[in-house]
Parts: structure tokens; C-alpha cells; sequence
């Protein structure tokens, strides 16, 4: 019998991911490896196996893979990138002794077009896994939608005005639900994409007229761009150390639909207030 556990499966992707995946297989060939099973009490509910997996607590992680015909490793959410890498190798490293059939892995897109410390981190993962020997996918995904967020849209809702440093920006970003949709499309079909790199970014990228017309959309009221160099705020800084513009189709083929648009991805967390009557 097959079987698929998720680690992380707790998290907002892991969910996303759980939903999608119980469209298509039964519960019991899915397995939630979480850090803090009395959370996933709901998963359980719905007849996932739940086990106990800590990254830090190499002790649980070859129990937890026991018996896994595919694991896919989600990223750690750690801060430190020296801690992140020394759990990624935990996992890795249990995945082989267990002898885990086929691991997968949420890295990030393009990341060799990357200078930062996020995308070495990727690629490190990524050799170590390779290294590792066993069959493996790399799911690359590109930034979240909500990288939109951190563009001060409420100061733009307000002003009108969607303010930018000078720059050619664009954006190849994912949203959740998508990137959940796609990654379960890999897992319930991983024969098919055994030792590939995919590359899960929108087919086309947008722009910050893009982003400027979808709340005008959002919010009735006109929204332009102005460029002004005065602009300080380190995301910008941190876009120009990695790769937001390449593009691929593998998201859209695993998808077998057009990706969400840019104004349905950012409508969860764009807060409109009412008109003053």
C-alpha cells in the first residue's frame, strides 16, 4: 500500500497540500508528521495517521518515516539558516535509514540565478539530497503572492499611490493554494517526476501596474504607480538578490488550469474598508 507523509503538515502549506491530496486518495495512505500531534487532532479526525516529528529530534524522524513510500519535506521555517540546513540534514538523513522510496522537497525557483543566503540554503538541501541517493523531486517553488504585502498597500489604498524604488520589478510569484494544488498533483503521481527539477512559478510574470490595477479592482478606486527612489524599504533589497522573473509552465501543467490571478491571489489579504456612509 502506498503511503504519503507530509512533514510540517501542520502549517498552512501542509494543510493546503492535506486538502488537495484527499480529492484524489484515501486518508489512510496519507501520514501528518507534525511537531505537535495534540494540534492535529482535526487531521486525525478525518483518518490521518498523525506522528510525532521534531527536525531537532533526529530520535523521532526515523519512526515517523517508517514505512514511507514518499516524503515530501517542507522547508524549515527556522530563521537561521545554519539551523534550517542542520534540520533539512536530519530529515535527509532518517529518510535514508528508513528507507523512504522517493523524497520530496520544497525548494525555491531558479535558485542558481539567486546571491543570497535563502537560495544557497536551497541548494544545499537540494546537493544533500542528491547526495543522499535516493530518488528525489525538487519542488521550486517561487515567491508567495503575499510578497505584495510588504509593498505598504494599505498606505497605496489610502493614497492612491503605489510607491516604488526605481527598477524593472517583476514578480513570478505562486500563491498557496495553487502551489498546495500542484505539489499534491507530484505527490499522488511521483513515479512521473522522479529525480526532476520543477519549477513552480506563474507562466507569466506581473508588474507593479499590474499589482496597481488589481486593487483598483479590489477596491473601486483608481490606484497608479509612482516610481520615487526615496522609497526605503529592504524587501526591494532583498528581490534584487534573487531570481523573481524567470518563468516556467510546470505550475500551470500540474495545475491543468490557468494559475489564480494576481487580484484573486492578493483578495485574501488586501483589507478594504467600507465607504463612510
Amino acid at each position: 500500500m502506498m503511503s504519503i507523509a507530509i512533514t510540517g503538515a501542520g502549517g498552512n502549506l501542509g494543510r493546503l497540500i492535506i486538502k488537495q491530496l484527499l480529492k484524489a486518495l484515501p486518508p489512510h495512505e496519507i501520514i501528518a508528521c507534525v511537531r505537535h500531534p495534540e494540534a492535529a487532532q482535526d487531521l486525525a479526525d478525518q483518518g490521518i495517521a498523525v506522528r510525532l516529528c521534531d527536525y531537532d529530534r533526529s530520535d523521532t524522524l526515523q519512526a515517523a518515516f517508517s514505512g514511507i513510500s514518499r516524503l515530501l519535506l517542507i522547508s524549515s521555517p527556522h530563521p537561521d539558516d545554519s539551523i534550517r540546513l542542520r534540520q533539512h540534514a536530519h530529515v535527509i538523513e532518517a529518510a535514508k535509514q528508513a528507507s523512504v522510496g522517493h523524497l520530496l522537497y520544497t525548494s525555491f525557483a531558479f535558485a542558481e540565478n539567486g546571491a543570497c543566503p535563502l537560495v544557497h540554503l536551497h541548494l544545499a538541501t537540494e546537493h544533500a539530497i542528491m547526495a543522499a541517493g535516493l530518488p528525489y523531486t525538487m519542488l521550486r517553488s517561487g515567491l508567495y503572492t503575499d510578497i505584495a504585502g510588504a509593498f505598504d498597500l494599505s498606505a497605496a489604498l489610502a493614497s492612491g499611490e503605489l510607491r516604488v524604488p526605481p527598477g524593472d520589478w517583476r514578480f513570478n510569484s505562486v500563491s498557496r493554494r495553487d502551489l498546495a494544488a500542484a505539489i499534491a498533483a507530484v505527490l499522488a503521481d511521483a513515479d512521473r517526476y522522479r529525480n526532476q527539477r520543477l519549477e513552480l512559478t506563474a507562466p507569466q510574470t506581473w508588474r507593479m501596474a499590474d499589482l496597481a490595477a488589481a486593487l483598483t479592482g479590489l477596491s473601486g478606486n483608481p490606484i497608479t504607480v509612482v516610481t520615487d527612489a526615496a522609497v526605503n524599504n529592504w524587501v526591494f533589497g532583498f528581490l534584487q538578490l534573487i531570481d523573481t522573473a524567470s518563468t516556467s509552465d510546470d505550475l500551470e501543467r500540474l495545475l491543468s488550469r490557468p494559475p489564480e490571478t494576481l487580484l484573486e491571489s492578493i483578495r485574501p489579504f488586501v483589507r478594504i474598508n467600507p465607504p463612510l456612509l
